[in-house]
């Protein structure tokens, strides 16, 4: 059974920066999707970014595309979300997701099969 843990949340100011990190654990294939979704209060979970396992291609929302950036340690079995020049409107809670399988709609959290508790990031004006 796969297991997700995100860390690295927090509480920043506007313009500063910040990394979640997300560690799986248990059984996975090679082929495989990694996601980090967020969910701000009284909204839906929203895509933020994507990375493919295998080839490291990565994709992103238009709201955190130059700002945000996905990678991976195929060794510590980990994903990494770098977050730059953070908005108040980024505050939310960040979830991991682990989509096993090809699929060509990995910005819908539906894709994915596994979720990691999430952690919250508040970005203050």
């Amino acid at each position: 059974q796969v297991q997700l843990v995100e860390t690295g949340g927090g509480a920043v100011q506007d313009g500063d920066s910040l990394t979640l990190s997300c560690l799986h654990s248990g059984r996975t294939l090679y082929d495989h999707a990694m996601g980090w979704f967020r969910q701000a209060p009284g909204k839906e979970r929203e895509f933020v970014a994507s990375i493919l396992w295998a080839s490291g291609y990565t994709s992103y929302a238009d709201s955190v595309k130059g700002r945000f950036f996905i990678s991976r340690d195929n060794f510590k079995n980990e994903v990494y979300l770098q977050m730059n020049s953070l908005k108040p409107e980024d505050t939310a809670v960040y979830y991991c997701a682990q989509r096993i399988g090809t699929t060509d709609r990995l910005n819908e959290a539906t894709e994915y099969n596994a979720w990691g508790q999430g952690t919250q990031v508040t970005v203050s004006a």
